[in-house]
């Protein structure tokens, strides 16, 4: 195979990847992953990346899904076009910001932002996290932490170890700390009629 197995175009919501006819996706697959692995300064964290809906099968965008997010990268398809023979109009996905945060947030220290956050570290007692969107934390969550703190009831937590002293999301406050209990595996908070549900979940 070619170095074009992949191409890699800059878009205004990020980038946009098309793939060589004929590519098998275990190609395109150990080709991306060398990309990521050696090319860091390129894909920064929190970037969109875009394919065509009809350039790969569910299953397979679903394992391109995880690994770009195990680089702290997003994943998403462009709008497909259901009008053959008229002047298709383009639409740019919906694109949800997210901030990164490379580091452990430790006690007294607040991150405040209206988008979504990915904490690539720890979430220490007395430190506390609000986003407008959803937090998603690599590591254990012993803090105080509130997801769509504006009003979003879809916004949703994550985190390796989902110990908070205090959780919520929207407007609804989770169950006392002392009956949250430690699981030993990612969980993941939501709103479920009326209330904050945890549920476990695969990385």
């Amino acid at each position: 195979m070619s170095d074009e197995i992949v191409k890699i175009k800059g878009a205004k919501t990020g980038l946009q990847l098309t793939f060589a006819q004929g590519a098998t996706f275990a190609d395109i697959e150990a080709y991306i992953r060398d990309k990521l692995e050696t090319n860091e300064s390129f894909f920064k964290r929190g970037t969109m990346v875009q394919v065509a809906p009809d350039a790969l099968n569910a299953q397979n965008r679903a394992k391109l899904k995880k690994l770009f997010n195990s680089f702290g990268l997003l994943f998403t398809t462009t709008e497909p076009s259901t009008n053959r023979g008229k002047t298709a109009t383009v639409r740019e996905p919906e694109v949800e910001e997210m901030v990164v945060i490379n580091r452990t947030v430790r006690g007294g220290q607040e991150i405040k932002t209206k988008s979504s956050v990915m904490i690539c570290g720890n979430v220490n007692p007395g430190a506390q996290i609000i986003a407008g969107g959803s937090i998603d934390i690599r590591g254990t969550c012993r803090g105080i932490v509130h997801a769509g703190a504006y009003g979003n009831t879809k916004a949703f937590i994550i985190a390796d170890r989902l110990l908070p002293l205090q959780i919520r999301i929207a407007n609804v406050v989770a169950r006392p700390p002392d009956q949250m209990e430690e699981s030993g595996h990612p969980e993941k908070a939501i709103i479920k009629d009326g209330q904050i549900v945890i549920e476990p979940i695969d990385r």
